[in-house]
């Protein structure tokens, strides 16, 4: 007897591979340095590894509290006063998450009903829209201005409907390294007033920030955290993505109803690393540094391109920055990444693969955040290009 599998109808059934696996296997394959997804190849500080370690011989391997360890939130209450003066409840408003893209996840499963729309600007993080789709809501798609991505507020307004229920928001900019700047606040400020929008602000690059600009939390304006989350990784800011631990901050409402999702999803995040966070957090300079770290490694990446035929389109923060290369070839540029990877050994990522129709400006985003041989190495794959 034939074994007939069950029918499935797929709550996502656009989405296929992601071009970060995609290039990530084709660089294993060719050999290639990976420039595409976003990951250092350092190491992370030997001194949170050894409190990781501590953690575990003393006993704290058993589940943390839901919400996550109470000293943790503690602090990290403490570093946004600091940071960003504003009084935050630890107990109340801050969750720990596995990730800051599973804090994205749960924001919106947490409000999104069938019908809702929710703006998103291209390019976009590559899970925003699929989160939006899974919970049944309509992603409203705005295009960031080429070639500064800046925000087009007056398109904004006019998508803005009785059926709007979230903006979304990301700063530093993945995958372009754009920041907001004050006039943006004051838009969004202005825009959501006596509203029922909500706001998602994507905050996992705040330390990651650049040429003395400073970074525009949602978290300074307690107009806007009202009716925001805010979602963070510390997987960014302390060298170890793949540990895959952040963090959400929002009101007392809101959070409330987020904490419903979180409790039946993962329930609990890892508690070892909660702890050696909890005391390595201490170390203010560890992530006061981080932008004047990351810079040096961009500024070095931005001058031995210049040996390239590419065209710097300038990041202010995240791990990234874009070079055009429309001036010298009309190839597409998931094609161009492509070749690049198999005839040079270089693997970037196509920004056309940020956007939900293609939209292709013949740009590359290239990861930065790496050693400074593996920059050179990369580099000299391209100097002969042409």
């Amino acid at each position: 007897m034939s074994k007939q599998s069950p029918i499935l109808q797929s709550k996502l059934p656009e989405v296929g591979t992601t071009i970060f696996t995609v290039m990530s296997q084709l660089a294993r394959e060719q050999h290639a340095v990976n420039l595409g997804q976003g990951f250092p190849d350092f190491m992370m500080s030997e001194e949170l590894i050894a409190l990781v370690n501590e953690a575990m011989q003393i006993g704290i391997n058993q589940y943390a509290h839901m919400n996550g360890w109470p000293l943790l939130q503690r602090r990290l209450a403490e570093k946004v006063e600091k940071l960003y003066g504003n009084t935050i409840d630890p107990d109340t408003q801050i969750t720990i998450t596995p990730g800051g893209t599973y804090a994205i996840y749960t924001a919106l499963t947490t409000v999104l009903q069938p019908g809702d729309e929710v703006i998103v600007f291209e390019p976009a993080y590559d899970s925003y829209i699929p989160n939006i789709v899974i919970n049944g809501a309509k992603p409203v798609l705005i295009s960031l201005q080429y070639p500064d991505y800046s925000i087009p507020w007056e398109e904004v307004r006019a998508k803005i409907n009785a059926r709007t229920r979230m903006i979304m928001i990301n700063s530093p900019h993945n995958p372009t390294g754009a920041v907001l700047r004050e006039h943006d606040i004051r838009e969004l400020q202005k825009i959501v007033a006596d509203t029922n929008i909500l706001i998602l602000s994507d905050e996992v690059y705040e330390h990651l920030i650049f040429d003395d600009i400073p970074h525009l939390s949602i978290l300074r304006y307690p107009d806007l955290l009202a009716r925001s989350f805010v979602c963070f990784s510390f997987g960014k800011t302390y060298h170890c993505t793949g540990w895959k631990l952040g963090y959400c901050i929002s009101s007392p409402e809101l959070m409330k109803e987020f904490r419903k999702v979180h409790q039946f999803n993962c329930f609990s995040c890892d508690s070892p690393k909660q702890v050696a966070i909890a005391d390595y957090i201490q170390n203010e300079e560890a992530y006061l540094s981080l932008g004047g770290f990351l810079q040096k490694k961009r500024d070095y990446f931005r001058e031995l391109m210049k040996a390239t035929p590419f065209k710097c389109i300038p990041s202010h923060g995240s791990y990234f920055e874009c070079y055009s290369y429309g001036h010298f070839t009309d190839e597409a540029d998931k094609d161009f990444a492509i070749r690049l990877t198999k005839e040079y050994g270089i693997a970037t990522i196509p920004v056309s693969a940020f956007y939900q129709n293609g939209e292709d400006n013949k740009v590359l985003r290239f990861c930065f955040a790496k050693k400074e041989d593996t920059l050179e190495k990369a580099v000299r794959k391209l100097i002969h290009l042409l």
